[in-house]
């Protein structure tokens, strides 16, 4: 079940975090207390195509995030951290920090849950997009068609032109390159 969660707390888990170092949690206050953070969910790591795209496009227009504000961009899906790392490498993302919910918590208390066990993919996120000051969620887009068609309000330029319609972009014809290789590759 969907729910609009504009104006109230992210809900509070912690993700489970692996490093060369370790594994540490990651709460849900270290992400977005005190801060001010572009939050995106996508179906999962190598899910093609829709979810390079929204991906993609977030990173390309990192810095017109920051320009205006945004302290961190963040890639939340329903995957293990080895998957979103590899997936991160494989599409050149380096100005987004992926936050893997392994077991959907985040997602499920979100309300963002879909089962997509009827095409092998079991349980996964409805594509969205959110605007989280301090940890309350300012502003969040929810695709009408979940996870099923090309991102049309959870992606970056629709959250940069909520933030700041004024705002510098990065030149369409760069993000649309990148898009396109990132589909050609698929």
């Amino acid at each position: 079940m969907l729910f609009d969660r504009e104006g109230h707390n992210v809900p509070q888990v912690a993700f489970r975090m692996f490093t060369d170092g370790g594994e540490y949690d990651l709460t849900t206050a270290d992400l977005f207390d005190h801060k001010t953070v572009v939050a995106f969910s996508v179906l999962g790591a190598f899910a093609c195509p829709y979810s390079p795209i929204q991906l993609l496009g977030y990173n390309e227009y990192a810095q017109a995030f920051r320009d205006n504000g945004v302290d961190d961009i963040l890639c939340v899906a329903v995957n293990d951290p080895f998957s979103l790392a590899a997936w991160a490498q494989e599409e050149g993302a380096d100005q987004v920090r992926f936050i893997p919910d392994v077991n959907g918590e985040f997602t499920r208390a979100m309300g963002m849950m879909v089962d997509l066990s009827e095409l092998g993919m079991g349980h996964r996120s409805w594509h969205y997009s959110m605007l989280v000051k301090d940890g309350v969620i300012e502003k969040m887009f929810v695709e009408r068609d979940g996870c099923e068609a090309i991102p049309v309000v959870s992606n970056a330029e629709t959250m940069l032109n909520y933030i700041n319609p004024k705002a510098e972009r990065p030149e369409q014809t760069a993000v649309l390159m990148q898009m396109w290789r990132t589909m050609l590759s698929a």
